[in-house]
């Protein structure tokens, strides 16, 4: 079976794909197969009373119809909200789930059949633990407010306005089985919902940090640029803000270098443009190998890059560069093509007082360019 929902059984999964991505079909099916596993639970737990009711029937406490009437009664609300799943009309609603309405008939079910059979009356008032249990996974805080106030007025007019004795059966050794049952079934069913809950819980929060991840890796990639893997124009430029705030407010130094890969439009025409993306990539992966930690290295624009040297005065600057101008001259670039060389040009410059960063980057731009004039493969201070 493939993921596309079927028009004629999911209508409203057609109509919202047909609207847009909003909803994808994987979404709308996981959704029906959730809803499916829910209303499992439910009439899983209307058979289980059913089950007692009979024991209840067969001590004699109660009619024999009151059981069968009474699972009848839970699994064709179960089966409504089945139909309205299976055709999609559950997702018109913001709660898919229709908590609330499913919490008000289970209640209105609970007391109708304790003022019909009030013999065991204490049993159905018990599984109204299980209905509120059930209601508090996907309830509104003023859903349950709700909820609980036409519960508490339809308890009052249970034992205020009626003269029902609320029962509960104790007399014979099959009376006695089957509250022991109801007890214990009534607990162990609680203990279930909170496990579930534990179970939707943690899956919810594995979902929550799959999501971060994806975020942060969202994040870090517009960050990036796609080829080198350096920080883009945007992000390294918002570096050297950074980098000059902190300087300034510190007084300690802090310089820059505006790095270009010489001849680089001569290896796109001699060897191809895969041949100087492989080149690019090389380069920077070489540059990430040997600058510090705190450096920060970005694609400027083209095949010029941009490398910030916090804490760095312009001697000290200079022999990075020259030292990084070395390794990549030193290269085997022949792995590329035989003959290949490349080497690169650099200007350094180190921040004055009061400096911006378009005059910083003015600065480190001329020296680039006297390195370019003086015959590349060479570093130049400002």
């Amino acid at each position: 079976m493939g993921t596309a929902a079927s028009p004629l059984f999911y209508p409203i999964a057609a109509e919202l794909e047909a609207r847009g991505p909003r909803l994808t079909a994987e979404v709308l099916l996981r959704r029906v197969r959730q809803r499916r596993q829910i209303q499992g639970i439910i009439a899983a737990s209307y058979l289980v009373d059913g089950l007692i009711l009979l024991l209840y029937a067969h001590a004699g406490t109660i009619p024999e119809t009151i059981g069968p009437a009474f699972t009848a009664a839970g699994l064709l609300t179960v089966t409504v909200y089945l139909v309205l799943s299976e055709t999609g009309l559950t997702e018109r609603f913001k709660d898919h789930y229709l908590v609330a309405p499913q919490l008000f008939v289970g209640l209105v079910l609970m007391l109708v059949f304790s003022y019909i059979a009030p013999q065991v009356g204490a049993m159905f008032l018990c599984t109204l633990f299980l209905v509120f249990n059930f209601g508090s996974l996907r309830s509104s805080a003023r859903e349950s407010a709700l909820l609980w106030t036409i519960m508490a007025a339809g308890l009052a007019a249970l034992f205020l306005l009626t003269d029902k004795p609320i029962g509960l059966p104790h007399d014979n050794a099959t009376e006695r089985l089957a509250t022991m049952l109801m007890f214990a079934l009534t607990i162990g069913r609680c203990m279930f919902l909170g496990i579930f809950s534990s179970a939707m819980r943690q899956s919810l929060y594995r979902s929550g940090q799959k999501l971060k991840e994806a975020y942060r890796r969202i994040e870090e990639l517009a960050e990036l640029d796609e080829l080198t893997g350096s920080f883009n124009r945007r992000c390294i430029m918002r570096m050297l803000e950074e980098e000059l705030l902190g300087a300034q407010r510190c007084n300690s130094p802090c310089s820059i270098a505006l790095i270009d890969l010489d001849f680089f439009k001569r290896i796109n025409d001699a060897y191809g443009h895969p041949t100087g993306d492989e080149v690019l990539r090389t380069f920077a992966i070489t540059m990430f190998a040997n600058i510090r930690a705190i450096d920060k290295f970005g694609r400027y624009g083209g095949e010029e890059f941009l490398l910030v040297l916090p804490d760095t005065p312009e001697d000290a600057a200079f022999r990075i560069l020259d030292r990084l101008r070395a390794i990549i001259a030193e290269l085997d670039w022949s792995a590329f093509s035989p003959g290949m060389r490349v080497s690169i040009s650099a200007g350094v410059a180190t921040l004055r007082g009061g400096e911006t960063s378009d005059s910083f980057l003015a600065r480190a731009d001329s020296a680039l360019y006297a390195s370019k004039a003086r015959g590349r493969n060479r570093i130049t201070a400002a």
